[in-house]
């Protein structure tokens, strides 16, 4: 993901989680915390496991805004799974990013929260570890989605998490760049539109469509665009004059990418340049519908709220959780994305999920 609002995905996990299996391995001495009870004692890397305690656990949901789509859908995988389940749920989100990042500061904590599972999706790595180490310690369940809590500075807080669950960012970007050398097979130039600069999430993609695209095409030039659509469109039509035999662009996200489709459109070159793109947002697929667009490499937030709760109905039975499971992703082109549209907010063919099972 993006953090601004489009900073979020989780990039680096399998780099981070390999230095942080301290911080993984589940929740404390098998207690109850007020009426909701809580998660049992777990011990492990690999995966956590507990004696039964609830069958139905009490969930809060920690997102860390709802301005942005890619949210909305994760809490509606949320909200969507609760209800199927009829395990109870409470959603704590701030109304902006902005607002997210005084969450944790609000006269009722977190950890004061009586819900035996927590799911959460933080602002940054560091945001929620003093709250996340009192839940810890209450010896109760905490499952991360999307973006990473910081498996170092959890571990020093004592913070024990139970699994994460979330987009593996370098083979998005690798996806990409396998159908861009697809749509190209002659080779060439090609751009690449990135977010802020550092930013793992975007890093990440990067790295991976430069392994994707092969030996055939070459990047000639990355642009940070800052993840907004006005500052890519410059980038990209400031590209095609530097670069007059461009081929391609590879956007980070599908808000820059439908940006540098209009500047491809408006510089007359949508049969040369392919644009492809990250995220799967609605309008984005609509684009690749019709053509505007030449695909984006789609992400599933629905599915990641809803693996989250699926999750803690898994710990709540005792069952054996997986270290990290990763979320589905789908190239969709102009073939699929009728098929893509009508399936939001989920995948368009079968997709992998541990939890299902473990939490019947």
């Amino acid at each position: 993901m993006h953090v601004n609002t489009k900073g979020r995905r989780a990039t680096a996990v399998t780099a981070v989680l390999a230095v942080g299996t301290l911080a993984l391995g589940g929740c404390g001495a098998d207690k109850s915390s007020g009426p909701a009870g809580s998660g049992a004692s777990r011990s492990g890397t690999s995966g956590t496991t507990s004696a039964k305690v609830n069958a139905d656990p009490s969930i809060t949901a920690v997102i860390r805004g709802l301005e942005d789509p890619f949210l909305q859908l994760m809490k509606q995988g949320v909200d969507d799974q609760a209800r199927a389940a009829g395990v109870p749920v409470t959603v704590r989100a701030a109304e902006s990013a902005a607002g997210a990042k005084g969450r944790a500061a609000k006269p009722k904590a977190l950890a004061e929260r009586p819900s035996s599972c927590f799911v959460v999706n933080p602002t940054s790595g560091t945001e929620l570890i003093q709250d996340l180490a009192k839940i810890s310690e209450s010896g109760r369940t905490i499952v991360n989605i999307d973006s990473p809590v910081d498996v170092v500075m959890a571990g020093a807080a004592k913070v024990k998490l139970a699994t994460y669950i979330g987009t593996d960012n370098a083979e998005a970007g690798r996806t990409a760049g396998q159908r861009m050398a697809e749509l190209l097979p002659s080779g060439g130039d090609v751009v690449v539109i990135a977010g802020d600069a550092g930013d793992v999430i975007s890093d990440a993609r990067i790295e991976g469509f430069r392994q994707g695209i092969g030996t055939g095409l070459k990047v000639v030039q990355t642009v940070g665009a800052k993840w907004k659509r006005q500052t890519a469109l410059t980038a990209a039509a400031d590209a095609m004059r530097e670069h007059p035999n461009l081929v391609g662009f590879f956007v980070v996200n599908d808000d820059m990418g439908l940006g540098v489709a209009r500047a491809v459109a408006d510089a007359g070159k949508k049969v040369r340049v392919k644009v492809i793109s990250v995220d799967g947002a609605k309008e984005a697929l609509k684009a690749v519908k019709e053509g505007s667009l030449d695909g984006t490499v789609a992400q599933y937030p629905y599915v990641m709220g809803l693996m989250g709760v699926e999750a803690c109905q898994a710990d709540a039975k005792g069952k054996m959780l997986p270290f990290e499971v990763r979320a589905p992703i789908r190239m969709v082109t102009k073939e699929n994305a009728g098929k893509a549209l009508a399936s939001m907010p989920k995948p368009f063919d079968a997709y992998e999920d541990p939890f299902r099972d473990l939490a019947k």
